[in-house]
C-alpha cells in the first residue's frame, strides 16, 4: 500500500516521484516502457525561457521558465550547462528593434545572476558568422541552457528510488479502479494499491483517465516535433536561433562534439500514427538550415532523426506552434473518494515547478505529502559540485583512473558526475572493465546501467542513458544486445 502512485516515467512523472519521496511519502512509480522512452527523450534538449513565447504574450510561463534555468543548472551541472545562442536578424521579418526589445524582456523577466546578458553583434566580425551566408550581417547573442533530457529523467528516478520510491519500468497500467479510499492498479506484475494517483502519463494522460472511469474537462492537443542530426556544420560553440518566413523558428545546436542537431517542427499528431520524422519534415528542416548556412544541408546527410509527441493543453490556438506550453491540473472531487490528479501539458524547463505544484495540490488530500518543498536546491545524483567545476571533475577522474582518455572521462562526468567512480569501481585499466563495446562503453558501465538505472534493452543504453548509438557500429551494437540479453537475469 503506497501513499501515492505516479503513472508515467517521463520528466514530469519522475520529478513528481522524486519530490513526493523526498517529503517522506511512500511512492510507486509506474512506467509502461523505459524511462524517458517517449516525449522526454525527444525534446530540443534545451533549458530555456522560450523566447518565442513572448510573441504569444505568455509572460508568466516565460518568467517561470527563466527563473528555473539557473536553479536547474545548480542542481545538475553535469548534465545541464549554459550556451550563448546566436540570433541573426533577417531582413523583411521581425524588425531589429522588436528582437532587441524581446531580448531585453528575456534578460529581465526572470532571475538571472550567472548567465550573461544579451549582446548585439555584427556577424561579419563574429565567429558565428563564418558558416552563414554573407547576407546575414547583424544579430544578437543571448543566454539559455542545454540539458541531456533523458539523463535528467533517469537521475530524477534514481533520486526518487534512493529516497524510498519503488520504480517499476515496463509495467503498463492495465486497469485502474477506485475501491473507496484506495486505488487498485492492475499491471502485468500484479495489482498495486495506493491512497492516491498522480497521472503524469503525457500523451497517454486521457487514456489513463478513461481506464479509471474518471470524467475530465481538459482536452489535450498532440503536437509532433521532429529533429534531424547531421555531421557538424560549424566548429564554434554557439547554437543558432533561426527565424523562417512562415513565422516559425528552429535551432541548430552543437551536438555530441561531431554533429549538429536541427529542429524542431510543429505538426498536429494523430494518435496511432508512427512517431517518426516524415520525409516532408526532414526536407523542411534541411531547407530551413540551407537558408542560413553557406553550405547547403541535404536530406542524404542526415545521420539520425527523432520525433516526440508533446501533449499540449488545448487552448484553441490555430497553429500548433502557437499552442501554450503551460500546464494545468485536474484533481478529482473529494466526495468521489481516493483522489486522482492529472497533469496536462508542461515543458522540460518547468518540470520541477510543475512537480512541486502537483505534490502540493495532492497534499491537500494526502497528509503524507504535506512536507515542505525541497527540490529547488538539492542536487540530483552526481550533481553535488559547483557549476564552474566540471573541468576539475574531469581532471580528477582522469587522475584517479589514468587509463581514461579525456573524451571518455568527459563523457562519464557529463553522464554521472561525482558518481562516475561508482561506474568504474576499482578498475586499474581497460582490461578490468570487462568487454569493451567501443568508444569507452564497457561491460562495467553497462552492468551499472542495468542494476542502477533500469536499462533492460540495448536501445535503453544506446539512445537514452548515452547517445553512443551515433557512434557504435552495427556489429558493436549487436555485441551489446547479446551481452545485455545474457546478463538480464543476473
Amino acid at each position: 500500500m503506497f501513499d501515492v502512485a505516479v503513472i508515467g516515467g517521463g520528466v514530469n512523472g519522475t520529478g513528481i516521484a522524486r519530490d513526493a519521496a523526498g517529503r517522506g511519502a511512500s511512492v510507486l512509480l509506474l512506467e509502461a516502457r523505459d524511462l524517458a522512452s517517449g516525449t522526454s527523450s525527444n525534446s530540443s534538449k534545451l533549458i530555456h525561457g522560450g523566447l518565442r513565447y513572448l510573441e504569444h504574450y505568455e509572460f508568466g510561463l516565460v518568467r517561470e521558465a527563466l527563473g528555473e534555468r539557473e536553479k536547474l543548472w545548480a542542481i545538475a551541472p553535469h548534465i545541464i550547462w549554459p550556451m550563448r545562442f546566436v540570433l541573426p536578424w533577417v531582413q523583411g521579418l521581425r524588425p531589429r528593434w522588436l528582437l532587441r526589445l524581446g531580448l531585453f524582456l528575456y534578460d529581465h523577466l526572470g532571475k538571472r545572476k550567472l548567465l550573461p546578458a544579451t549582446e548585439t553583434i555584427r556577424l561579419d566580425r563574429h565567429p558565428a558568422g563564418k558558416p552563414l551566408k554573407p547576407e546575414f550581417v547583424h544579430g544578437f547573442v543571448y543566454s539559455d541552457g542545454w540539458v541531456d533530457d533523458a539523463r535528467l529523467v533517469v537521475l530524477n528516478a534514481r533520486d526518487a528510488a534512493d529516497k524510498g520510491a519503488d520504480v517499476r519500468t515496463r509495467c503498463p497500467v492495465e486497469a485502474l479502479e477506485r475501491e473507496g479510499e484506495v486505488w487498485r492498479i492492475d499491471t502485468p506484475l500484479g495489482p498495486f494499491r495506493a491512497s492516491s494517483v498522480i497521472n503524469a502519463a503525457g500523451p497517454s494522460v486521457l487514456s489513463i483517465l478513461d481506464r479509471s472511469g474518471e470524467q475530465h474537462t481538459q482536452s489535450i492537443r498532440l503536437v509532433r516535433g521532429s529533429h534531424i542530426v547531421v555531421p557538424k556544420l560549424f566548429d564554434h560553440p554557439h547554437p543558432y536561433f533561426f527565424q523562417l518566413p512562415d513565422g516559425r523558428i528552429f535551432f541548430a545546436i552543437p551536438y555530441e562534439h561531431d554533429f549538429t542537431l536541427i529542429g524542431t517542427t510543429d505538426r498536429d499528431h494523430i494518435p496511432g500514427n508512427p512517431i517518426v520524422a516524415s520525409a516532408e519534415e526532414i526536407a523542411y528542416l534541411c531547407e530551413g538550415a540551407s537558408r542560413f548556412f553557406a553550405r547547403p544541408v541535404r536530406p542524404e546527410e542526415v545521420v539520425w532523426t527523432y520525433s516526440g509527441v508533446r501533449p499540449l493543453v488545448d487552448d484553441g490556438s490555430g497553429k500548433p506552434e502557437a499552442a501554450t506550453r503551460g500546464y494545468r491540473f485536474e484533481l478529482s472531487p473529494e466526495e468521489e473518494g481516493a483522489p486522482i490528479l492529472s497533469v496536462f501539458g508542461g515543458k522540460i524547463t518547468t518540470f520541477r515547478t510543475l512537480s512541486e505544484e502537483a505534490v502540493d495540490r495532492m497534499a491537500t488530500r494526502v497528509p503524507a505529502l504535506s512536507g515542505e518543498p525541497w527540490t529547488d536546491s538539492k542536487p540530483l545524483p552526481g550533481g553535488d559540485f559547483g557549476v564552474t567545476e566540471v573541468d576539475r571533475q574531469i581532471a580528477d577522474l582522469q587522475a584517479r583512473y589514468p587509463f581514461l582518455e579525456h573524451s571518455w572521462a568527459e563523457r562519464l562526468i557529463h553522464a554521472y558526475g561525482t558518481l562516475a567512480p561508482q561506474v568504474l569501481g576499482d578498475a586499474q585499466g581497460l582490461q578490468d572493465c570487462g568487454q569493451h563495446f567501443g568508444h569507452g562503453l564497457t561491460a562495467r558501465e553497462v552492468q551499472y546501467l542495468m542494476t542502477r538505472e533500469w536499462a533492460v534493452e540495448a536501445e535503453d543504453v544506446l539512445w537514452r542513458r548515452t547517445k553512443l548509438g551515433l557512434r557504435l557500429s552495427a556489429e558493436q551494437q549487436e555485441n551489446l544486445r547479446r551481452f545485455m540479453g545474457e546478463n538480464a537475469a543476473k
